[in-house]
């Protein structure tokens, strides 16, 4: 079989024991048996999350910290109340949604799941080659055979990890066991160039500190710093604020996105069952994603922020030499920064001008737009890397860059896997076929080995922006079916949270629900005609959940 649900759990004797200590000695031991949420950890810090931490340091330095602490808090939310529905009813999700919701809302919960897992593989695959060829093994950068034996070892690595999940309890113990190494390199490499950078005296212990409290006004102004230097280019400073504005709401709907997705909730319960646990331990499954997720990733995501805001907010140093010319490394993305102030600025005088035309049209930038241009810059990881070689030595911001990133890549992998074997189980209900398991489980590592041809040009585009839509569509949906479960008599029956607790409840996950919701509005309407469609597959689908609650409410 390849994933036997019905399996006892052999920490009870350790529950009991925590049962009758007192709060830190339970935690103690909490933190023994933790497993499920840190490979919720493993693929949140993937790409995504990395490609955020970047845009946030850049784009506002530590003044965003609470950001992505907020997004968390809210999948956090959802999450333990998922955790909190499986354990209660010791059913597969799917069956529970069907049952005491509705069969479409179960399948489309799985399908987005696949779609995400099969398509958001490519770019977990690309920066994980593209960090080896650049940190790591520069001296293979240029070749032509590189990436495909990269991505065939991270491949064929991968499955074979996942593999070894299926093969008892011995086997999750060592998958979840590799996972936490992962997440630990993660966690380490990262903290690692904060405290050197903190030591240095290039970031201010006080500025982390107040990152952390929450500035609403930063949904529509930028910073002060930011300010500052738009209010220099004088009559352009309101299309740069509101350039800088439009891009500080991109990086709170992606941290939203990136801190919890859709896959995610669908691998929670179909894990927590894997390890046997039941309503014992549902205390112990809100500690679990405490210690694998929210800290890890917490921290992580922090420090790159941190590491990021220190190399490039309001700097440009990286983006021009000594004599004022533009670095080759940058050229790209600061022409790209140019192009949507003028975009603003001058409208379709500027889109369809020839390249010619818009060339000229660059080269007549005043230097104060040009400085706030290139501090708008996006930069990568790699660049990232190179702007704190002074920092850490050519050597060592390579390596540990190299190590730190390709470890969030691998591990997301990983876990693209093994989502992607149990959600095409699930959909075809033979959940413990290990044929059906391994099928499913190939087609994330397939879809990844054909990085190099799949995720370039227009074919990217094609990809990326249909499964977009779904996984924004999908993630409030699934937040919204379990905020209907956590209140349905006849999915919890006496488990259904009862006074002060239910109405705490009920609280976060309408406000974490309403964050998502709110999020994916914002994120549709600028998808287009495929955004479009995704409104009124959000509409459709909340419409569907709601009747099939009224329908459902009471026990059968």
């Amino acid at each position: 079989m390849a994933i036997d649900y019905n399996v006892a759990s052999p920490e009870d004797a350790l529950l009991e024991k925590a049962a009758t200590r007192p709060f830190f000695g339970r935690m103690a031991i909490y933190a023994r048996l933790s497993g499920p949420g840190w490979l919720q950890g493993a693929i949140t810090l993937g790409g995504g999350s990395l490609a955020g931490s970047l845009f946030i340091g850049i784009l506002a330095g530590p003044h965003l910290l609470w950001i992505q602490a907020f997004a968390m808090m809210c999948g956090i939310t959802m999450l333990s109340a998922i955790a909190y529905v499986t354990l209660s009813t010791g059913q597969k999700p799917m069956e529970t949604v069907s049952r005491h919701l509705t069969p479409v809302l179960a399948i489309a919960w799985a399908v987005a799941t696949v779609i995400a897992n099969v398509v958001f593989a490519l770019p977990q695959f690309a920066l994980a080659t593209a960090t080896i060829l650049q940190n790591l093994m520069p001296g293979m950068a240029a070749s032509t055979v590189a990436p495909w034996v990269i991505g065939g070892g991270l491949a064929v690595s991968s499955v074979l990890i996942v593999w070894g999940y299926e093969s008892g309890s011995r086997g999750i113990r060592i998958f979840e066991a590799v996972l936490k190494v992962l997440v630990g390199v993660v966690v380490l490499s990262f903290f690692v160039v904060v405290a050197m950078l903190i030591a240095r005296g290039q970031i201010d212990i006080s500025s982390i500190i107040g990152g952390f409290i929450p500035h609403f006004r930063q949904l529509h102004e930028p910073t002060l710093q930011l300010g500052e230097v738009a209010a220099a280019t004088g009559a352009h400073e309101s299309i740069w604020r509101t350039i800088i504005s439009a891009q500080q709401r991109d990086v709170i709907i992606a941290a939203g996105g990136t801190a919890v997705g859709i896959n995610m909730t669908f691998l929670l319960p179909y894990t927590l069952l894997r390890r046997g646990w039941k309503k014992k331990h549902r205390e112990l499954s809100i500690c679990d994603l405490s210690l694998g997720l929210f800290i890890p990733f917490i921290i992580a995501t922090s420090c790159l922020v941190l590491a990021a805001g220190s190399a490039f907010y309001t700097k440009t140093n990286d983006v021009f030499d000594e004599n004022g010319a533009v670095r080759p490394a940058m050229a790209r993305a600061f022409t790209a920064s140019m192009d949507g102030f003028l975009a603003q600025r001058d409208g379709a005088a500027f889109t369809a001008a020839s390249p010619e035309e818009q060339a000229g049209t660059r080269a007549l930038l005043s230097p104060e737009d040009r400085r706030m241009a290139a501090m708008l810059a996006k930069r990568d990881a790699g660049q990232l890397s190179a702007a704190l070689a002074p920092v850490l030595g050519k050597g060592g911001a390579n390596l540990v860059f190299g190590v730190g990133v390709v470890a969030m890549a691998w591990s997301s992998i990983i876990i693209l896997i093994l989502m992607n074997g149990i959600a095409i189980g699930a959909l075809l209900k033979k959940d413990e076929n290990r044929t059906v398991f391994r099928v499913g489980t190939a087609m994330p590592a397939i879809s990844g080995f054909l990085a190099p041809v799949v995720w370039t040009g227009a074919s990217r585009a094609a990809l990326a922006i249909p499964a977009s839509v779904i996984a924004t569509t999908l993630l409030p949906i699934a937040y919204f079916t379990f905020l209907l479960l956590m209140n349905s008599k006849g999915a919890l029956g006496e488990n259904r949270p009862r006074g002060a607790f239910r109405f705490v409840s009920n609280v976060l996950m309408v406000g974490a629900t309403s964050a998502a919701g709110l999020a994916s509005i914002w994120a549709l309407t600028n998808r287009g005609t495929a955004g479009m469609w995704g409104l009124v597959g959000l509409a459709l689908l909340f419409v569907i959940g709601i009747a099939g609650f009224i329908r459902n409410r009471h026990p059968r």
